[in-house]
């Protein structure tokens, strides 16, 4: 239990990859597919074991394993957990373990699908739990490959394209990510070791210290801030770095799209509050005004491309950029209130996003389709599935009582905050009330846009007269259910008890964050 206890991060980040191999060694499809399957099981419940021991009144990084890795370069294999990646742990073990089951009926090469699909586990568990910069980097990369080749290999009939492009978009972020990693070890330098530092809780600090000696100067400050934006960025993805997701998400099998959405988007926004603005926090604030540009221009577009979507897929996919924006935009404006509203928007969108992506695999897989004006009358052919995907989708428009609600009224609440004479921007004298006020009432149209393409959406897909077509249609398996049932009651509980699931571990670490933007 001893061991349990201090190795419990490590084995939660490797766990994955031990199955990966013995998937790999599987006799079989079937072998293939449930040890997969277990894997993803033990890693969850792992996290829930993390859930139990995690200290909820600690705002630090705790439950910290260090080793040295490369000494020469002051690198350490340096893992922990604090409140900011909690959330983020579970939501991935949880969505991982719902998407092994939506990947059930994979027959090309399953046991390297699945193995690809586990060390896609450990890339994303390591990069919200690494500590260590450049460790955070190595596990950020490791995601980029084995997704590449689960669209390109497993995909749509565009599968290469959206691959490549996939890779392209990501791998120009990474560039930039380097080149902050690299400056800020050049940067850091001790005097007596003559070796900089890779440490994500101590570099802020550090890097305070170098601008106030003198040895860092602000525009390099800001540049790093900028590259670093850029990446996280084009992850999460704001406009107009977002043109590789609709490709993506149209040509990617319906459980890749589920991580894709759920997860893969979520370490932009992990990245831009683990590393671009605790350590760039003074040009954060000076530059707040482009990067809340980015959040309500990326809510505006998202919601506007997808009202003008035919594609069921598509029209889900540029739902993601919109919602996303409401996670820029909370970065933004460094509030407290803003701050947890984008914590909780990716916790939300992750539940949402995967449900929604399922919810248009089912339709794909009876209708070989997903043209939404081919549809209609499926509430009446199919009231089970109507039923769960209602549920869906009114978490995602935002519905009060449901996840989506939360996140968006706590960004758009502390957009306002930002206004007021105590907040950091105009505090420090980066911003005027009249400059704030602007973007959050644009954010607000945002919500009214959301309601509007989903309502429509739900009009034409689910009601109208029962299409003979459709008629044979058999209701959602037990094995669809068994994915969408989690998924519909988490979006219910999130938004009944948000503080129970949510705010409850990343209140103080919040607490923490904002001590280094004054």
């Amino acid at each position: 239990m001893q061991f349990l206890q201090n190795n419990l991060l490590t084995l939660l980040i490797f766990l994955p990859t031990g199955g990966a191999v013995l998937t790999l060694l599987a006799k079989n499809r079937d072998a293939a597919r449930w040890t997969a399957l277990a894997t993803t099981l033990v890693t969850l419940a792992l996290s829930l074991v993390l859930l139990i021991t995690f200290k909820t009144n600690f705002g630090a990084v705790q439950m910290v394993q260090e080793g040295d890795w490369i000494p020469a370069f002051n690198i350490k294999y340096k893992v922990g957990i604090d409140g900011l990646s909690l959330p983020l742990v579970l939501l991935s073990t949880f969505i991982c373990a719902l998407a092994a089951i939506a990947s059930w009926n994979i027959e090309k090469m399953t046991r390297g699908y699945f193995a690809l699909f586990l060390f896609l586990e450990t890339g994303i568990l390591g990069t919200f739990l690494a500590i260590d910069f450049f460790l955070f980097y190595v596990f950020f990369e490791v995601t980029l490959l084995p997704m590449y080749f689960l669209i390109g290999i497993w995909g749509g009939p565009r599968k290469e394209y959206a691959a490549i492009k996939f890779f392209l978009y990501t791998l120009v972020g990474s560039i930039a990510l380097l080149i902050v990693l690299i400056g800020t070890h050049l940067y850091t330098k001790d005097a007596a070791t003559g070796l900089g530092s890779f440490d994500l809780v101590k570099l802020p600090l550090l890097i305070k210290a170098a601008i106030a000696n003198g040895s860092m100067s602000m525009d390099v400050v800001r540049w790093f801030f900028v590259l670093a934006m850029i990446c996280f960025l084009i992850k999460v993805p704001a406009v107009p770095f977002h043109t590789w997701l609709p490709d993506a998400h149209v040509e990617a099998p319906t459980a890749m799209s589920m991580i894709l959405a759920a997860l893969l988007l979520k370490m932009g926004g992990y990245g831009i509050f683990r590393v671009a603005y605790p350590l760039f926090s003074d040009a954060g604030r000076e530059l707040w005004m482009i990067v809340a540009f980015v959040g309500v221009l990326s809510i505006l577009y998202g919601a506007l491309c997808a009202m003008a979507q035919t594609d069921f897929k598509r029209l889900v996919a540029y739902s993601s950029v919109s919602h996303m924006g409401f996670v820029v935009l909370g970065a933004a404006m460094m509030t407290k209130t803003a701050a947890n509203g984008a914590l909780f928007m990716m916790i939300a969108h992750g539940i949402t996003s995967a449900m929604l992506f399922f919810i248009v695999g089912v339709a794909y897989d009876r209708a070989h389709h997903r043209e939404i004006s081919r549809f209609g009358g499926l509430a009446t052919t199919m009231p089970v599935y109507f039923g769960l995907s209602a549920i869906g989708i009114f978490a995602n428009l935002g519905l009060p009582g449901l996840c989506g609600f939360i996140g968006e009224i706590m960004v758009l609440l502390g957009s306002f905050e930002a206004a007021k004479p105590g907040s950091i921007l105009i505090q420090s004298g980066a911003a005027s009330t009249r400059q704030i006020y602007p973007f959050a009432v644009s954010a607000c149209l945002g919500v009214v846009l959301t309601a509007a393409y989903m309502l429509w959406t739900i009009q034409r897909v689910y009601f109208g007269p029962e299409r003979a077509e459709y008629r044979g249609f058999k209701e959602v398996d037990s094995r669809e259910q068994v994915v969408l049932w989690p998924l519909a009651v988490m979006a219910l509980l999130l938004g009944i008890l948000p503080t129970l699931f949510v705010f409850s571990y990343t209140d103080s670490t919040v607490e923490t964050l904002f001590k280094l933007f004054r």
